[in-house]
């Protein structure tokens, strides 16, 4: 099951990508931190969340034909309630993990334009640690804090 967290922080991973208006030459802008280490890391971030998602949509697809027999109606069988709820509650994971993929492949995106690893608010390098930290990240510390990324 995703964490909080995954959730929380969905929304952010699925704007496009910035084109930087910088003269910075692609691949010059980050040199703390190891390039190919954060895109091994995203791969297998991208890995996992394709995982879980195929699990996640088996199980609500579960679930749906569990209930295409019943005549159960859900706002009058006690179990019905219940039901929805967790069929409520899968989609919105299902929904999280498809948005975070979106942020990966978005990151993946990033590093192929050379632009990964750079704040889309002030154009400036995104420190190691918070990349280390949240490899889909689009802002620094400071922008993020600010609510515009």
């Amino acid at each position: 099951m995703p964490s909080q967290g995954f959730l929380e922080d969905a929304g952010e991973m699925v704007r496009p990508p910035h084109q930087s208006s910088s003269n910075r030459a692609p691949g010059a802008a980050r040199t703390d931190f190891d390039l190919e280490a954060a895109a091994e890391r995203l791969r297998e971030e991208r890995d996992e969340v394709r995982a879980r998602l195929a699990s996640m949509t088996k199980d609500l697809e579960s679930l749906f034909a569990a209930s295409v027999d019943s005549n159960a109606d859900d706002e009058h069988d006690p179990e019905g309630q219940t039901i929805a709820y967790e069929r409520s509650q899968l989609s919105a994971f299902i929904q999280g993990a498809q948005q975070h993929l979106s942020g990966i492949e978005a990151a993946t995106i990033r590093m192929q334009q050379g632009s990964y690893g750079i704040c889309e608010v002030c154009d400036q390098p995104i420190p190691a640690a918070r990349l280390e930290a949240r490899p889909t990240a689009r802002t620094c510390v400071r922008h993020a804090a600010a609510g515009r990324g």
